[in-house]
């Protein structure tokens, strides 16, 4: 809240109310207690780096275990929630009362209790004392009402739901009933082991997370945010509704380095909504535009929300992996946007704003930009074989010379950005009458890149730990934000050195306790998640709630994955989005992948997985409850909730998105290889662009609703060709199981088999199910049937399991001994579905000659 003395503008201050309440913590105390909280909050960001740093193995002391680091992090966590989150709306922001002093050391005290009597609980494991047992319960209580502060109540109910029905267990009616568990075991399985709040969900914060959340604030402190919005606006505003478009890429350039969806809203929001709106944007629109694009940050690698990092865990991949799963959608889906943004302007005739860059024909621009292009793939190719060469050369100093070789590009770089003009923060409510040129913003700020090279190269090269690469990228960043003011001014001449190394200096602080103050929320979000998971897998209500939205589907896929959206969708309203997919995930994902295989349909678990994280994302732009479509309206001065709904309408094809890489895992990169991923890319692209052409009524000119839904037929003809060629040609042909090692020994290596399988579920429930099973290598089809791992008996016209080896693709596949192999289907000859895209093409051919002949007899009378 604004001091008496503040001249701050009104609005402002609201929105720094509405990210602090929701981000950060809306408390901002005076004197000694506000000095402590931000010296606590820097301090756990310096232990974050220290665990993730090889300085402890190196030096011998300060290595923490696992559950010791987890316990650590969720103390920090909680005592800052109860430090930096008022209870009510109505308590004191600018002083904190003792009873939250008192509440954040107890809650501090049981977050670090594994870590404090570690040895102890090690040595009687599931025997908890009596001072465990009141450790726990106290830990549970302060960790709900620490959710409830800042995280809102929904989350906190959830959980304490979940708590309930552990121990109410008898008393539930009907499937729900279940043997109950005792307040101890409760307790015990919640607290003090790695299953409940201490589990995989906070290891994940613990690990991963932090580091990329520090990692963002420091370089957001660092002035890229500001250089990321001035590039996009170079780039993109003289363009026909130039401001929207420039919104969505420093939208998605800022959710690089923001993992909340409100911080990206109100940060790149505050400048462009205002610019759309005086391009001719409503102020309902120019909000929506902002709104999709920023919540549409958190679907982007490599950070996403934190879910990326979980995924790590929970499908059992690298992370890497989950990158190059989800990059083609969420690239898919911001250049859809632009498109939406690029229609709208047309309908409504705007223009873009004024350029100063000097004028340059238009292949002046294609051969400039192609050189470009090229100059940087050939610069990426030689430093990539260069370190290829040199690292096995130079051995042991090769970390040295590659350290050098980044100071001096630093150098460099800063060099070339010092020769251009500083770039200042603009005032959003000054009019604006030109645009900065490309040339001097893009140069001015490039050593911004650098940090994100050095975190991709270890990433994707290096193959590193996600922590560990966060980490040197992190260390990058705050030599950076320490020397690049000192160095520029030296480069252009200044006198006030020291006082830019202050500033500098400032700026780390600033950068550490910001990105500490951002974790409060995650932090505790995957703490309470960890109840509700730790409550399924003591209780198996995971099980119960797969036969209830089994029967609420009928069994039927498409219907179960509409109710896990609205699930997810209803939960996400009060739900921070990590949660939520943690939540659902835990829930419904393996049901989904059950019911396929009882549908025939093998969906892929990364798949299922970020189906559930798109529409928890949803919900942040979902009235009523859009947070981020709040900020927006905050900012342009509209209805929040025609806001939100505009936003809605926009995001579309960021629903629509999961439902087709359900059914065409392609979009995903699974078992893709390069060109055919080039080709998906390029056609999925088309796709999408055709969906939101459909969707907002527009190609050439407003579309007629005939010619709508001729649009809509043809995307979904290129994001599905397979449906179509399917109708026409069956992939497979059935063959007697009997026969199965006789095929398998025919059919080519690397494809797959399609096996109807009859079994028992976990309980030893009657269940059938499909399995797409690769075909090994191997001479005959007895050696293919070996390398698998299975080992069949017949039973007359049955086939019979007889033996799975441990640890085998079979086992990994879900064979078991005595199932009975009911079908085998075995793949065919046939065109490739990719044929279906020709009359796909041609429809669309056919609506955009429909079009253009009456915009020319338009035009014609209008002459």
């Amino acid at each position: 809240m604004s001091s008496p003395g503040d001249s701050r503008d009104p609005l402002d201050s609201e929105l720094e109310d509405l990210v602090a309440s929701s981000d950060t913590g809306a408390r901002r105390p005076a004197g000694f207690p506000g000095k402590l909280l931000v010296g606590i909050a820097a301090l756990w960001s310096l232990f974050q780096l220290w665990i993730a740093s090889p300085l402890p193995f190196m030096l011998g002391f300060g290595v923490f275990h696992s559950s010791e680091a987890r316990s650590i992090h969720l103390a920090f966590a909680v005592f800052l929630g109860f430090m930096a989150y008022p209870a009510f709306r109505r308590s004191p922001r600018d002083r904190i009362p003792l009873a939250d002093w008192l509440l954040a050391l107890g809650g501090a005290f049981c977050a670090g209790y594994l870590y404090l009597f570690y040895a102890e609980l090690a040595q009687r494991p599931g025997t908890p004392t009596s001072l465990d047992i009141a450790v726990a319960i106290a830990g549970l209580l302060l960790l709900l009402e620490a959710t409830r502060r800042a995280l809102g109540p929904p989350l906190m109910l959830v959980a304490l739901v979940f708590l309930v029905y552990s121990l109410a267990g008898p008393w539930m009616p009907g499937i729900l009933a279940h043997r109950g568990v005792s307040l101890n075991a409760l307790t015990s399985h919640q607290w003090l082991t790695t299953q409940g709040v201490f589990g995989i969900a906070l290891g994940v914060s613990t690990s991963f997370v932090f580091l990329f959340v520090l990692f963002g604030s420091l370089l957001d402190k660092a002035g890229a945010g500001n250089y990321f919005i001035k590039v996009a606006f170079s780039l993109l505003g003289h363009y026909r509704g130039g401001p929207a478009k420039a919104a969505v890429v420093a939208s998605g350039m800022t959710g690089l380095i923001s993992g909340s969806s409100i911080a990206n809203t109100v940060t790149t929001g505050t400048f462009t909504i205002p610019m759309m709106k005086r391009v001719g944007f409503s102020a309902e629109k120019a909000g929506a535009v902002e709104v999709a694009s920023s919540v549409n940050g958190q679907i982007m690698p490599p950070v996403m929300g934190a879910a990326a990092f979980l995924m790590v865990e929970y499908v059992g991949i690298s992370y890497v992996e989950v990158i190059r799963h989800a990059f083609l959608p969420a690239l898919i889906s911001y250049i859809a946007l632009i498109y939406i943004v690029h229609l709208e302007a047309l309908k409504a005739g705007m223009q873009g704003l004024q350029s100063s860059n000097p004028p340059r024909p238009l292949l002046r621009k294609l051969i400039g930009f192609l050189t470009g292009l090229i100059l940087l793939m050939a610069l990426s190719f030689a430093v990539y074989y260069g370190l290829g060469w040199l690292k096995p050369l130079l051995g042991a100093s090769a970390g040295w010379v590659v350290g050098a070789a980044l100071l001096v590009v630093y150098l460099a770089l800063l060099k070339i950005g010092a020769s251009q003009p500083e770039l200042e923060l603009d005032d959003p409510d000054s009019p604006v009458l030109s645009l900065p040129q490309t040339r001097p913003t893009l140069l001015s700020g490039l050593h911004f890149l650098l940090p994100v090279v050095v975190l991709v190269w270890c990433l994707m090269v290096e193959r590193l730990s996600p922590g560990l690469s966060a980490f040197w990228a992190t260390v990058l960043m705050m030599v950076i934000m320490l020397t690049q003011r000192p160095i520029s001014a030296l480069l252009r001449g200044q006198s006030d050195i020291p006082a830019q190394l202050l500033r500098g200096l400032d700026d780390l602080w600033q950068g550490l306790v910001a990105g500490a103050r951002n974790m409060i929320g995650i932090g505790i979000a995957t703490a309470t998640a960890g109840i509700i998971v730790g409550a399924v897998s003591q209780t198996g209500v995971g099980l119960v709630l797969a036969d209830l939205v089994e029967m609420l589907s009928m069994g039927n896929l498409l219907l179960m994955l509409v109710l896990t959206a609205v699930l997810s969708l209803i939960l996400g309203m009060g739900l921070p989005t990590t949660a939520n997919y943690i939540v659902v995930s835990a829930l419904l994902a393996p049901v989904i992948v059950a019911l396929g295989q009882q549908n025939g349909l093998i969906v892929p678990l990364i798949a299922v997985h970020l189906f559930v994280f798109y529409f928890g994302i949803m919900a942040d732009v979902t009235p009523p409850v859009g947070l981020a479509s709040f900020a927006a309206a905050a900012v342009s001065g509209g209805d929040p909730i025609r806001t939100g709904f505009q936003a809605f309408y926009y995001s579309l094809r960021t629903a629509a998105l999961p439902f087709l890489f359900i059914f065409n895992t392609d979009l995903l990169l699974i078992n893709v290889d390069f060109w055919h991923g080039l080709l998906v890319f390029v056609v999925a692209t088309i796709a999408m662009l055709i969906f939101a052409a459909a969707t907002q009524g527009w190609l050439l000119l407003r579309s007629r609703w005939y010619e709508s839904l001729l649009l809509l037929l043809v995307a979904f003809t290129l994001f599905r060709p397979g449906f179509w060629m399917d109708r026409l040609h069956d992939p497979y042909q059935s063959i007697p199981p009997t026969q199965l090692v006789e095929v398998l020994g025919q059919v080519e290596q690397d494809s797959y088999l399609r096996m109807q399988v009859d079994g028992e579920d976990e309980v030893g429930n009657p269940r059938s199910f499909f399995l797409l099973v690769p075909v090994p290598d191997g001479a005959d089809g007895p050696q293919r049937l070996d390398n698998l791992g299975l080992e069949l008996i017949e039973d007359g016209e049955r086939m019979l399991v007889d033996m799975v080896a441990f640890g085998s693709l079979a086992a990994d596949l879900g064979f078991q001994f005595d199932q009975h192999i009911v079908a085998v289907m075995a793949p065919v000859d046939r065109w490739a579905k990719e044929w279906m895209w020709i009359p796909g093409f041609a429809l669309l051919a056919l609506v955009v000659g429909l079009q253009a002949v009456r915009r020319r007899a338009r035009r014609h009378v209008t002459r």
